[in-house]
């Protein structure tokens, strides 16, 4: 074993243990281990940064800039209100959703099907007042689990056809991977139902003053204007849209009449109505029943804020309402929603009077509300911006992310180019505002996959791979088929966090091919058993970007993969290696 060896195995080891012990920020590990890797010798000084224009980094960006523009659209929230309302039991929630993302990562890529269920498992978490901590690791293992059900279904299944034409002169096609993929597919849904628990409950870290300042109950103001879908509702059925966390407080006919908002109450357009609940209740709620909210319109093209804030102590608002203060009037802003500790209110908005300490959502220019939040003596409460009463796209940001996804699938453009494309697009239609872009960006996530990437190239750049290799031919001579067959499963899940998984099959999969040859058995349960392998990432965030999109979000640890990785990856290969040799024959 030459110095260089020694030393790249020596630097990824120290880093493994310093994330695995927790100490330190695991983006600083990275970067410190990154220069570790350049003083020694094992990552050439001009490569060093190469790692922040790699495709990983790339892809993981943009799917959280598209995932943040698919929650902020509203129609998750639709959907699960549509096909799931009464399921608030996490156990069944979780089911629901590591079983979609599983049967969607088999014909679409999985970063995308991920992307796409992310603000769904927000939603859930919310409503059974779980962390999401406990679906979204949950959701990334399955996603890489119904990868493995089709060719098309993860890069190592491409590759690893293209690797048995070399060789045989025949692919696999589309289908042949899906019996031993639906195998353990279904296993690891059971595993996952089962042993949920096994993984710690994390909040993320750095609370926002959103996350820290809890306002329990707004009350709003929307009216029922033309093609609302509301219309004609009852009122226990719109509440139904808010999941029983919104109530109507009172209905204001167009005559001006005031109505008892009975559950069956039927709501007729023109009808004003007071709103109460959660933030997020209300916003479904005016969402899914086309509501409308506020009385004035901005000029065409200005760009729009809504904003959470205190009425100060020595501000004018006190004592007057919005209708007597003229507020839109002198101000420009729009008065949207308030909430007073102990008190419930059934008038109009504009009818209640402000009192110092009162929270309030307003509506404004984006340039101008500062300085007229500061005249007003109002304080807004940092970083917390809600999207009750913003403009938003229900289907564009789906339509998007769809495209992207189909043109991956046809191969009609490279997987991180479709996915920055799709985010570009988001962006430039505004279905995600320009200012929310960098807030949805993980920095230290993204930091430490490009530190990373060149540390983990230094094994192949120095020839450890090839040791690795060398030292499993030498082992797997002397074992049986099926031993042999498991150790190359085994190897392939090992090598996998340290080059990415399409690396792990171009390195491991001509070793498989050729020890199969040596033993006289046939080749393609050797190359299945890498493509398993090297699909099935359990262990750390950094193998696969699907364990790295949901780390940030799910306010994971990098030692908590391992805790439920480490028995589903036994799982895999427990029931893997049988299903192996039913379907594909040795002799």
């Amino acid at each position: 074993m030459r110095t260089a060896q020694i030393l790249a195995f020596a630097v990824i080891g120290l880093m493994m243990a310093a994330f695995i012990w927790g100490r330190f920020r695991y983006d600083v590990v990275a970067a410190v281990g990154l220069l570790v890797a350049v003083l020694v010798g094992i990552v050439p000084a001009a490569d060093a940064f190469s790692g922040f224009s790699d495709d990983i980094v790339v892809i993981v960006a943009s799917a959280l800039i598209v995932s943040a523009a698919v929650s902020r659209s509203g129609v998750m929230e639709a959907l699960v209100q549509r096909y799931a309302p009464n399921v608030t039991a996490p156990r069944m929630q979780l089911i629901i959703l590591v079983s979609v993302v599983a049967l969607l990562s088999a014909f679409v890529k999985n970063i995308g099907a991920l992307a796409i269920m992310i603000p769904i498992a927000f939603q859930m978490a919310r409503r059974s007042n779980v962390s999401p901590s406990m679906f979204l690791m949950p959701m990334s293992f399955a996603a890489l689990l119904g990868g493995l059900m089709t060719q098309i279904g993860t890069s190592p299944n491409i590759i690893v056809s293209k690797v048995r034409q070399d060789l045989t002169g025949e692919s696999f096609q589309m289908f042949d991977f899906t019996l031993v993929g639906a195998g353990l597919t279904v296993a690891g849904i059971v595993f996952l139902a089962l042993f949920y628990w096994l993984l710690p409950q994390r909040r993320r870290e750095g609370l926002e003053v959103s996350e820290v300042i809890e306002i329990k109950n707004y009350t709003t103001e929307a009216t029922l204007a033309e093609g609302a879908a509301a219309t004609d509702m009852t009122v226990a059925e719109l509440q139904k849209l808010g999941g029983g966390r919104a109530m109507v407080m009172s209905i204001i006919g167009g005559d001006g009449k005031t109505r008892k908002p009975l559950p069956d109450a039927t709501l007729k357009l023109g009808d004003r109505l007071i709103l109460e609940g959660e933030p997020e209740a209300l916003d479904s709620l005016v969402e899914q029943g086309g509501l409308t909210m506020g009385d004035r319109l901005h000029a065409p093209g200005t760009e729009i804020s809504a904003i959470e804030t205190i009425v100060g102590p020595n501000s004018d608002l006190i004592g007057v309402t919005a209708s007597e203060f003229a507020l839109f009037e002198r101000t420009g802003i729009n008065l949207l929603a308030i909430s007073r500790r102990q008190r419930r209110f059934s008038e109009r908005l504009s009818h209640i009077r402000f009192e110092a300490g009162d929270i309030v959502l307003l509506q404004g220019s984006r340039d101008a509300i500062g300085e007229q939040l500061r005249a007003l003596d109002c304080l807004p409460l940092a970083e917390r911006h809600l999207q009750l009463g913003s403009v938003r796209n229900r289907i564009l940001p789906l339509l998007i992310l769809g495209a992207a996804m189909a043109i991956t699938a046809f191969g009609l453009l490279p997987v991180p180019v479709a996915f920055f494309a799709a985010a570009v697009i988001m962006v430039a239609t505004r279905t995600l505002p320009l200012r929310d872009i960098y807030g949805q960006l993980d920095g230290p996530i993204l930091l430490m996959l490009a530190c990373l990437i060149p540390v983990s190239d230094s094994l192949r750049s120095t020839g450890a791979t090839d040791l690795i290799a060398n030292g499993l031919s030498t082992i797997a001579m002397g074992l049986p088929p099926f031993a042999a067959l498991a150790l190359i499963m085994v190897a392939a899940m090992a090598v996998t966090p340290f080059l990415n998984n399409a690396a792990t099959v171009l390195v491991m999969a001509p070793i498989a091919a050729t020890f199969a040859g040596d033993l006289g058995l046939r080749p393609e349960a050797f190359l299945m058993a890498v493509a398993i392998g090297a699909g099935c990432d359990f262990l750390t965030p950094i193998g696969h970007q699907c364990n790295t999109l949901v780390m940030g979000p799910g306010g994971y640890k990098f030692g908590d993969y391992w805790r439920l990785g480490l028995p589903l990856s036994a799982l895999v290969l427990l029931i893997g290696v049988p299903l192996l040799l039913m379907v594909w024959p040795m002799t």
